[in-house]
């Protein structure tokens, strides 16, 4: 998908503390439609609270969230994932008793329109709409994620790496406009971290997905390699932005990672 001059998502000086520790001091950016916008930074830098922030886990005591041009900074989680926010997140939020079809459906309940009386006799709009919501999920995203194969089964059953596969389909239910990755790659052995790039790759490229991501990632072999644009954190303040290369040569951000000035790119796996 080619970048857009248009700002979906805009953050403006944020600023969050939990107790006396200030978790974000002043953070503000803004995200182009159409681009892999990423956001790097040691552990504790503030990414994830980041991410809660913008998807409305967490309300900042200061600053403002705008998607689309509309303020948001008190909107609730659900209103924002109607607007078209998904999530997935650090530590797997799947259910492990249901099945995969099960957990991705139920990012799609967001978009049910029939009613509690016509649900529960399932004729008419509701079998037609239950039909249109099961062609989304089993042409579009299963396919796209290449899990036909574990469709039945019980996801806590599954290995680690196709749970956070499950976990990107759900997001992808919602037919989200920008979708938040928190660390999806963690955990994942190379074959992996190689899919899941080029599942991603495939959310922001192609024609039917088109999909803004905002991704928190600490393989930065990865980050530099599909990113439009990267921020990096520390300690809960922005100390970079701009194309993978600036970042990566950027001697704050060096110096965050590694305590000294040398190549950020050679801790890439």
């Amino acid at each position: 998908m080619a970048v857009s001059h248009e700002i979906q998502l805009r953050v403006e000086d944020i600023h969050i503390s939990f107790g006396g520790v200030k978790a974000l001091r002043g953070v503000s950016l803004e995200v182009k439609k159409g681009e892999i916008f990423s956001i790097i930074g040691p552990n504790g830098a503030g990414k994830t609270v980041l991410l809660n922030c913008i998807n409305g886990l967490y309300h900042p005591q200061e600053g403002k969230i705008y998607f689309e041009g509309k303020e948001i900074t008190k909107s609730k989680p659900y209103q924002r994932a109607r607007m078209g926010i998904s999530r997935t997140f650090q530590k797997i939020e799947l259910f492990k008793g249901a099945t995969v079809l099960d957990n991705i459906r139920l990012g799609r309940h967001i978009h049910l329109k029939t009613g509690l009386l016509s649900g529960s006799i399932y004729v008419g709009k509701t079998a037609r709409e239950e039909i249109e919501h099961r062609h989304f999920i089993e042409r579009e995203i299963i396919d796209l994620l290449e899990i036909e194969h574990i469709r039945d089964k019980t996801v806590g059953m599954l290995p680690y790496g196709l749970q956070k596969r499950v976990e990107l389909a759900r997001a992808l239910a919602l037919n989200p406009k920008i979708i938040l990755l928190d660390e999806p790659l963690a955990g994942l052995n190379l074959e992996e971290v190689e899919d899941l790039s080029r599942f991603i790759l495939d959310i922001n490229e192609e024609e039917r997905w088109q999909t803004t991501c905002v991704l928190v990632e600490h393989d930065m072999g990865v980050v530099m390699d599909i990113s439009h644009r990267v921020m990096a954190l520390n300690f809960g303040e922005k100390i970079a932005e701009g194309t993978p290369p600036e970042v990566q040569n950027n001697p704050q951000v060096i110096k965050a990672y590694l305590g000294e000035v040398e190549d950020l790119y050679a801790t890439r796996r």
